[in-house]
């Protein structure tokens, strides 16, 4: 939850007027208490610890709540979203499948969601490219944004002429319109 990334896309939309609540999974605060790096908690648990975070923040967020994260917290939020019945998804860096692995696709909830989503995606992500996503059946609640030869962590390559923080500020600027009914 405070990775340089986390850190620097929370203040991006702290400053479009967003407020952000981070948290981490149960497997990541104990890794952070016993130094030792330890795999993902089985889904189940991930997704019991989204619903708990979820349920603290709805009892003080009256207004529109929208979830989401990045790559894993995202598709934990993404597995969630229809049955929270949130106002918006949103997924940096969406891990459509693991890496080195494009046959086992991480897709078929997203053929169904209904919950208006917004996944911003580096064009190419090794956890799921532009050529590949292309050929996925999603919901046309989905709203794909591609960044211009970016990776997973949106980072492009330098010959792009983009740099990391250009992409997180447009991230930043298109989550804000999108919540403020504002999408460009």
């Amino acid at each position: 939850m405070d990775s340089p990334f986390m850190e620097e896309i929370a203040q991006r939309l702290g400053a479009c007027g967003i407020a952000v609540v981070r948290f981490e999974f149960p497997y990541m605060a104990a890794r952070r208490l016993g130094g030792t790096r330890r795999p993902p908690d089985p889904q189940a648990r991930l997704l019991d610890a989204w619903r708990a975070v979820h349920a603290q923040v709805r009892q003080q967020v009256t207004g529109p709540l929208a979830i989401g994260g990045k790559s894993m917290g995202g598709r934990m939020a993404s597995l969630l979203a229809d049955e929270l019945r949130v106002d918006a998804l949103v997924c940096l860096g969406y891990p459509f499948h693991p890496a080195g692995k494009p046959e086992k696709t991480r897709v078929e909830h997203l053929a169904e969601l209904r919950t208006p989503t917004l996944i911003l995606q580096g064009e190419r992500d090794a956890l799921g490219s532009r050529p590949e996503v292309e050929t996925y059946r999603l919901s046309a609640s989905i709203r794909l944004d591609w960044l211009a030869a970016a990776d997973h962590d949106l980072k492009p390559l330098k010959s792009s002429g983009f740099t990391q923080a250009q992409h997180l500020q447009h991230c930043a600027e298109v989550i804000a319109a999108l919540l403020s009914g504002n999408s460009r």
